[in-house]
């Protein structure tokens, strides 16, 4: 297993502690994502994932759609994402992503695992869940998401930058950083 792999896992882990702590009636839940409720925000993960194993031209994993169950829409993807991780051929598929060539492990390292940080706060804050990130994915998806520039920031992207309180925390700022106001 890469550290990729690794990354992904725990982080997908994480996030699958967070569907489960959704109480039944919780996802219509406005997100911190303007116009999406807590399954939207599920169903953006297993969306993003499908798109994700069609640039290498595989099939979208199976799976029931977060509207009709959220824990096993999410489950579906992220089992077949983990395989994918798992597998060095298929992790090693290259495709024209946005940036120029890359791989589906570099892609996924650079946006889902991404993702996973970034909407697992959006899902903890919609759902009164523990909002905590992990320092060290703090840093990591702050430096990640620094490196992208303006490219960033736009519609279906992150808002404006929000300028942090001047004694916040690591994860106040990349929040404040993604233009969410923590």
């Amino acid at each position: 297993m890469t550290e990729i792999s690794a990354r992904y896992r725990r982080r997908a882990a994480s996030m699958a502690e967070r569907i489960a702590g959704v109480a039944a009636d919780g996802w219509d839940a406005a997100t911190p994502c303007e116009g999406w409720t807590a399954t939207d925000l599920v169903q953006h993960l297993v969306d993003t994932t499908g798109m994700f194993f069609g640039f290498i031209g595989e099939d979208p994993p199976g799976g029931p759609p977060a509207a009709e169950d959220p824990a096993g829409a999410f489950a579906a993807a992220r089992d077949a994402m983990q395989a994918a991780l798992d597998d060095p051929a298929m992790a090693g598929k290259g495709f024209d992503g946005f940036s120029g060539p890359t791989t589906l492990e570099q892609s996924v390292n650079g946006f889902l695992s991404v993702d996973l940080v970034v909407h697992g706060w959006d899902l903890a804050r919609a759902t009164g869940q523990d909002e905590r990130m992990d320092p060290g994915d703090v840093e990591q998806v702050h430096a990640a998401m620094a490196s992208m520039g303006d490219k960033l920031r736009g519609p279906g992207a992150f808002g404006p930058e929000i300028e942090p309180p001047a004694e916040a925390d690591a994860q106040t700022k990349l929040l404040c950083f993604l233009g969410r106001p923590a």
